[in-house]
């Protein structure tokens, strides 16, 4: 029996197994919060029930002590998940050791190398809930838009997109390195399939710690024959909102759990804006309002508000010390002010954040040179302006890949498309048009300075039966970082890795 299943079950008895996740006690009650994968439940060990040998084994639980439970099913709108336990049987599986995660607040590093240990706690159990419901909800969006997954490798031979930031091994007696994209492949299976979607990790070796970056992340990337850039974008659209509605039906519990408000998300749903590259530098500069207001201006405004907030909220946090502190103050309430001095913290943690962040924003949007891309500052300072992801069109072909295929209108442009997720959170979605050309690719190769040798099969996709084609890359990390509201891209996968961290 399962505890996601208990709903169907109230009033009857039930076994479960499980482990516990906390657990507090009192002179004839145990509390027990069990964790079975499945889900989370109170279950309440009261002596009089089950008697004083196996309370007191009750007792002398530890957190992470596996244990299987017999008991009633009770419906409690109180408890979370709405449902508690009435225990009249255990057995004690095993007694866990003291268990190196507490309560208390630990480090980045601490938390990275018990990563195997950290993936139980309940806020990570939700995140990789709402993971595995995105993954479902690609496979399903594609394979309801006739798409046949195919699978790129992961050892190639050559530079996808031109770039030194690759891992390179030795694969067999000659050098070889880690993809970091499936594109390239991907179009050759588009010309035999149709519509195909690879899904698969992918490795980037830049030296970067930002939130957004990642060692090894995994990349979902459909090409699709026949498509142009505007049918390019009409599918990504179709395919967020597809995702975005399918966590929300199936993941309110988990949103829940790591109190994610979802209402930006219902608003995500709606028609994405479609700006060009021009049109998003002059809103960045704040030389162009979206909806009335200006994004230098706001930020501003917002530096404003919030160094005021810090320094109330720093005298309220010093009177509710001082209260804990009063001489005779009961238990309950002391717990109950704790509580609220925590929360003051975690606001003021994040408005001190912003204080420091908000100048540098405003200082590179001001700066930032036309023809030069987008950072993530840049990308955070306009997003923050829209409600729904926005697509930025239309780039400069210097800055872009060497395949990205050029305006014919103007062959200073690229028909390529990032898409930025709202919120501050950025790019999730880069791709577009390919150049079919054959000469412009071989002049492009050459201008990277690419082996030609290697590109050769690539070539023969145009010498054989070109014909005009797209796609696209979708981080799956950076999306579960958006849609969960997260601070950091490495809580988004299991065992995150980035530079300088490969173990657990």
């Amino acid at each position: 029996m399962q505890i996601k299943d208990f709903f169907q079950y109230v009033g009857k008895e039930v076994t479960v197994k499980g482990w516990v996740a906390n657990k507090r006690s009192g002179k004839t009650l145990v509390f027990i919060i069990l964790r079975d994968g499945s889900g989370f439940i109170q279950c309440v060990v009261n002596k009089e029930t089950i008697g004083e040998l196996m309370f007191n084994e009750a007792d002398r639980l530890t957190m992470e002590s596996a244990i299987e439970l017999k008991g009633i099913v009770i419906a409690d709108e109180r408890q979370s998940g709405g449902f508690e336990l009435q225990v009249s049987d255990m057995k004690i599986i095993s007694i866990a050791e003291d268990y190196p995660i507490s309560k208390k607040v630990h480090g980045v590093d601490f938390l990275a190398d018990n990563r195997h240990l950290w993936l139980r706690s309940k806020r990570q159990w939700a995140i990789m809930r709402i993971r595995n419901r995105i993954i479902f909800s690609i496979h399903n969006f594609f394979q309801g838009e006739g798409f046949v997954q195919m699978d790129a490798p992961i050892f190639t031979g050559n530079a996808c997109e031109g770039t030194s930031d690759l891992f390179e091994t030795i694969y067999f007696d000659r050098p070889a390195y880690l993809t970091q994209s499936g594109q390239l492949y991907g179009e050759a299976m588009a010309m035999a399939q149709g519509r195909i979607y690879t899904f698969g990790p992918t490795f980037r070796a830049e030296k970067s710690r930002t939130r957004r970056h990642l060692s090894e992340f995994w990349m979902i990337e459909p090409e699709m024959a026949f498509f142009d850039n505007d049918q390019n974008m009409d599918l990504i659209e179709r395919m967020i909102v597809f995702i975005v509605n399918e966590t929300l039906e199936h993941c309110k519990s988990e949103f829940e759990i790591i109190e994610r408000d979802t209402a930006p998300l219902k608003k995500a749903t709606a028609k994405f804006p479609r700006i060009t590259y021009d049109e998003a530098v002059a809103i960045i500069r704040g030389e162009r309002d979206v909806n009335g207001v200006n994004a230098i201006a706001s930020l501003e405004k917002e530096l404003e508000s919030a160094l005021e907030d810090i320094e109330s909220i720093r005298k309220e946090i010093k009177d509710k010390e001082n209260e804990i502190k009063m001489p005779g103050i009961k238990k309950g309430a002391r717990n109950f002010k704790q509580n609220i001095l925590d929360t003051l913290k975690n606001e003021i943690k994040e408005l001190e954040e912003n204080a420091r962040n908000i100048p540098q924003w405003i200082e590179s949007a001001k700066n930032f040179k036309h023809g030069g891309d987008l950072g993530g500052s840049d990308e955070t300072v306009l997003t923050r302006l829209f409600d729904t992801p926005v697509m930025v069109y239309n780039w400069p072909h210097r800055i872009k890949a060497f395949y990205m295929k050029r305006d014919s209108a103007n062959p200073e442009l690229a028909k390529g498309v990032d898409v930025l997720a709202p919120e501050g959170y950025g790019e999730i979605v880069g791709g577009g048009e390919r150049e079919t050309d054959k000469e412009l690719l071989v002049k492009k190769i050459e201008e990277h300075k690419l082996p030609m040798k290697e590109f050769e099969w690539y070539l023969d996709l145009r010498r054989y039966g070109a014909v005009p084609h797209a796609g696209f890359g979708l981080g799956l990390e950076r999306l579960v970082a958006w849609i969960c509201k997260l601070q950091h891209v490495r809580e988004t996968i299991p065992f995150p890795r980035w530079y300088g961290r490969l173990f657990p």
